[in-house]
This record gives C-alpha cells, sequence and structure tokens, in this order.
C-alpha cells in the first residue's frame, strides 16, 4: 500500500471582522504567531490554549514559516487598527475622567 501524500489547506479562517482564527477556535493567528515567537513550542501553544488541535498549532506554525513577510504585514496592520481602536475607546470614554469619578463617589460615602 502506497502512502497517498495529500496537500493540506493551513487551518485557518478569517472570520466577518477581518481577524484571521485558527482551526474552528476563537485563537487568533496573532496570539499563536506571538506565543511562538517568544519561544513556545507547539505543544506549549496547545497547553496554552487547549482549544486548538496539535495538528493545526503545527500546520499554523508551518503557514507563518513559508509566508512569513504577508504574515508580518497582516500583523502590522493588527496592531496599527488595535492602536486606532485604543485611541478611539480613550478618546471617548477618558480613564482619568472615570478614575476621577470613582474617586469622588467613593470619598462622597
Amino acid at each position: 500500500m502506497a502512502l497517498a501524500i495529500i496537500a493540506e489547506p493551513a487551518p485557518l479562517e478569517t472570520n466577518s471582522d477581518g481577524i484571521v482564527q485558527v482551526g474552528k477556535t476563537r485563537v487568533t493567528l496573532d496570539t499563536v504567531v506571538a506565543v511562538f515567537k517568544q519561544g513556545a513550542t507547539a505543544e506549549e501553544v496547545v497547553y496554552r490554549y487547549p482549544s486548538l488541535k496539535l495538528a493545526d498549532v503545527y500546520a499554523t506554525i508551518a503557514f507563518y514559516l513559508n509566508h512569513q513577510q504577508e504574515v508580518e504585514v497582516y500583523l502590522r496592520q493588527r496592531q496599527q487598527q488595535s492602536k486606532e481602536v485604543r485611541a478611539m475607546n480613550q478618546a471617548r470614554f477618558d480613564p482619568q475622567g472615570l478614575r476621577d469619578r470613582l474617586l469622588a463617589r467613593k470619598a462622597e460615602q
């Protein structure tokens, strides 16, 4: 019996917000790549995020290594979006003003 060699697509899906997720989980490509860059093995990634399958983590790391330039562009875009959303939220909900209001309310009690 001959072994059938079949190329399988990376277990990555883009959700409706444009965020790439691994397998059928809510764990993002960003998360897996960040933990991998910190030196974690695929087994350690699965230990930290038990909803992931080991094979999916290996496939995701392989995808990252084979498409590093494109993934890095995507990750930079995600970081920029994150900064923009954070700035927008801080403008709408001033954290310093909230702290001051909470302290004032506590002082009234």
